[in-house]
């Protein structure tokens, strides 16, 4: 393929910048969906209902592996364009934006930025969420099977009922 192929129109942008912003339009369409999961994980997790947590969680790393996948083409992508307008093949997003050759490529590439990086930060978020309301499940659990009555059964190293002690998981003197 000669450079001539690439080029719209005779002399407009290349289809490889075209390329970039199409991969970019879908990476944030998956931000979207990544932060739809990790909400509908967290209805699941104030609900109560952990029947359902798995297959929520399972979906948030399904689409994690689509953004990963993305995220590689789209970082082949970008060493391309960056390569055709004569910048380091590993420059960022932001240094695409500043070092764009037409002034409409710099605006768009700098709303995908911005709009990747607003959606970045509200998956931080919910992701940060999300583990706190794990935490205090996983500790709620591990209070109540502390305080069943009698004790749970444990067992020795040779599978046989251990002595009933007042072990527990916190210290009841508090």
């Amino acid at each position: 393929m000669d450079g001539g192929d690439r080029w719209a129109g005779g002399g407009g942008p290349t289809t490889t910048v075209q390329d970039l912003s199409a991969r970019l339009w879908y990476e944030r369409e998956l931000l979207d969906l990544l932060t739809f999961k990790l909400e509908e994980e967290q209805l699941v997790l104030t609900a109560g209902r952990t029947r359902w947590l798995s297959h929520a969680t399972r979906e948030v790393e399904q689409v994690l592996e689509r953004l990963r996948a993305a995220g590689l083409e789209r970082a082949a992508a970008a060493a391309t364009v960056a390569h055709e307008w004569g910048l380091p093949d590993d420059a960022s997003l932001r240094d695409l934006a500043d070092g764009a050759t037409d002034a409409a490529w710099a605006e768009i590439l700098t709303a995908h930025l911005a709009a990747m990086t607003d959606q970045t930060a509200t998956i931080r978020a919910l992701r940060d969420a999300n583990s706190q309301f794990l935490r205090a499940a996983a500790r709620s659990t591990q209070e109540t099977l502390a305080s069943t009555e009698p004790p749970a059964a444990t067992y020795d190293a040779h599978g046989r009922p251990a002595a009933s002690g007042d072990a527990h998981l916190f210290d009841r003197s508090v």
